[in-house]
């Protein structure tokens, strides 16, 4: 495993879409810890992360998960170096299913990442907010929406689930219900149409990071920030990159 200055400062820009799992093996052998593996971001060492590169830890981070090989790194340690202040180097929007746990996910520690958390997922006012903040002010240089299979917002949308609150945050998902072509029963019990619906979804909430908010779209047209939308199976772990 690079640590996370030499992962930073000389890994060429990955061009894979999906995440290659290595075997528990392979990971063991790479995965030998070093000096600042564990060392918490620092707003110096999140200025050598590109837009790219962050990405790129992402989906390193996540094929130690998926080999069974995490980072061992001592807690109390990051609380401690994180105290006084953060910069993470990503955001990652995610829906707030207990199967999908962005940091275990992705394999990052604490002071990381900022991570926010809604149903579907979809984008509102908040979450703009929460993102501006995480990415003008905080540093943070991409946003990963991060959807999944068998979502159940999906599923209710796709099945016009009226129900208190949850109406309104259904409703926002209903332009990808239009969006994705029908085979079969529309229907939560069709499988492959509602993981169609998710990930047309995902691809709406990455559109509309950028049409809602003129701060995200600005970082994004001036390079300083990359947003890009990914899927995780909850049957096999694996997540794949839009």
């Amino acid at each position: 495993m690079l640590s996370r200055r030499a992962f930073c400062c000389a890994l060429p820009t990955a061009s894979f879409v999906a995440i290659a799992i290595p075997s528990v093996a392979s990971a063991a052998t790479t995965a030998t810890d070093v000096s600042d593996a564990c060392a918490a971001f620092t707003s110096d060492l999140q200025k050598t992360v590109t837009p790219e590169s962050a990405i790129d830890l992402l989906k390193e981070g996540h094929a130690r998960f998926a080999a069974g090989a995490p980072t061992k790194c001592n807690m109390a340690d990051l609380v401690h170096a994180t105290e006084g202040g953060q910069a993470p180097f990503a955001c990652v929007i995610g829906c707030i299913d207990s199967r999908v746990p962005v940091e275990l996910v992705f394999d990052q520690q604490i002071g990381d990442i900022f991570t926010a958390r809604v149903a579907g997922p979809v984008i509102n006012g908040d979450i703009l907010g929460s993102m501006e903040f995480a990415t003008k002010v905080a540093g943070a240089k991409a946003i990963v929406v991060l959807g999944h299979s068998s979502c159940g917002a999906v599923k209710g949308a796709v099945d016009d689930v009226k129900l208190g609150n949850l109406t309104g945050l259904l409703d926002q998902i209903q332009p990808a219900v239009a969006a994705t072509p029908l085979t079969g029963e529309k229907s939560s019990k069709n499988a492959p149409y509602v993981d169609a619906v998710a990930s047309t979804n995902v691809m709406n909430s990455v559109a509309a990071l950028t049409e809602r908010s003129p701060i995200l779209k600005e970082l994004v047209d001036t390079g300083a920030l990359k947003i890009v939308g990914a899927m995780h199976d909850v049957h096999t772990g694996a997540v794949t990159f839009l």
